[in-house]
């Protein structure tokens, strides 16, 4: 049976498909070192646990409704107001599973096909198909090494057209760690209000930030703006819950409306348990937010430090999430050859490194960014320290 062109279209993700083949080589026997998964490699905090456990106990173990019960979109509620100054209603609020079925069901509410999606790249990998996927067109905004990343309000002013109808915000952005600037995102929210554009912002990644850096929501700068926003956001990074699966979107009461219409034919409620655990996580102690913090900020400083003394790799210290995005270009125009193949691109030297010193990396075509990889340091200083010392050896 043949598979419909929409499937034929989308691209996998390959940081799933990486991870998959590190623990397949595991498996094998083979002591892989991975810097290609996107979380915290701490366990979820004890009182987030409890909270889990007593639900369990208790047999909150039924549906709920569509788009997540009540005490936890209070709590998001209080949460946005307090962290963000955002004041939304629980009516504004979707919980869903994962932050990543908000952003598909925002795109899915706002987008027709035809539509243009203006999206700075680099960008997170599952951007670009999601937009695919709901027939719309990916029209990209690069930003550049030289600029750490950091996005131009002017390079979104000379892409819009009048099939504009959307742009996505990642700050922290993964796969580069740049934060963005609360003066350009002014000017960016004063562009979406000229030209009716919505814009979704997904800050899934707040909690981790280091030294100067802020972290800002653009829908916090008044009414107009935010009745175009969609802010994105979850408890897989800050409370180490990816497995977890909640994440949850605020936006006008009309884009909620719409995208419970898709989630209520599509997954339904989100897990009982874990929207039960999740309201723990945003309203009971927040100490646990600082202490991985300061530990990626420790992986962060370590790892930079050691990509930069690597030949022919140059490291942005980034200024949030937990990845580290060094330019290989100059690697890949040396030529070298591997198994009779020249190394020309990202995807070439991380099959390189995964195969011959055991270590997964991300390729930065991924992520719309040919002559990069990615490397999260979401891992043990030892993991850190080995797998580095490998790919060191390996590229002499």
């Amino acid at each position: 049976m043949a598979v419909s062109n929409l499937v034929k279209n989308i691209n996998p993700s390959q940081t799933l498909a990486i991870t998959a083949q590190a623990l397949k080589m595991k498996q094998e026997g083979k002591k892989v070192i991975s810097f290609g998964a996107g979380e915290p490699d701490f366990d979820t905090p004890e009182n987030i646990r409890e909270e889990a456990i007593s639900a369990i106990k208790e047999g909150f173990s039924h549906y709920t409704t569509s788009s997540g019960i009540i005490e936890l979109k209070r709590a998001i509620v209080e949460k946005l107001k307090k962290d963000n100054k955002i004041d939304y209603k629980t009516s504004e609020i979707i919980v869903s599973t994962g932050a990543k079925q908000c952003l598909f069901n925002t795109i899915l509410t706002i987008c027709n096909p035809g539509d243009e999606v203006l999206l700075p790249i680099p960008c997170w990998v599952s951007y670009t198909e999601q937009i695919k996927m709901a027939r719309a067109v990916p029209v990209f905004v690069p930003t550049y090494y030289k600029d750490e990343f950091k996005l131009d309000a002017v390079q979104i002013k000379e892409k819009i057209s009048p099939k504009t109808k959307l742009i996505i915000l990642n700050s922290p952005n993964n796969p580069t760690g740049a934060v963005y600037d609360e003066n350009e995102l002014k000017k960016i929210a004063q562009i979406c209000v000229e030209h009716d554009i919505y814009c979704i912002c997904d800050e899934i990644y707040e909690k981790l930030i280091y030294d100067n850096a802020k972290h800002f929501s653009m829908a916090s700068l008044g009414d107009e703006i935010k009745g175009k926003m969609i802010t994105i956001n979850g408890v897989s990074k800050s409370y180490a819950m990816t497995g977890w699966r909640i994440g949850y979107a605020a936006g006008p009461e009309d884009i909620i409306k719409g995208m419970s219409k898709i989630q209520g034919h599509s997954t339904s409620n989100p897990n009982s348990i874990a929207q039960k655990a999740s309201v723990e996580a945003l309203i009971g102690k927040q100490d646990t937010i600082e202490e991985m913090r300061k530990a990626f900020d420790k992986r962060r400083k370590y790892m930079v430090s050691r990509l930069n003394g690597i030949k022919g790799f140059s490291c942005l210290v980034p200024s949030g999430a937990f990845y580290a995005f060094p330019d290989i270009s100059n690697i890949l125009a040396r030529g070298r050859k591997y198994r009779g193949h020249a190394i020309k691109t990202s995807f070439d030297l991380s099959d390189f490194i995964l195969k011959e010193a055991e270590v997964a990396v991300v390729p930065g075509i991924a992520f719309e960014a040919e002559g990069y990889l990615r490397l999260s340091y979401a891992t043990s200083l030892e993991d850190i320290e080995e797998g580095l010392n490998r790919i060191e050896k390996l590229l002499k």
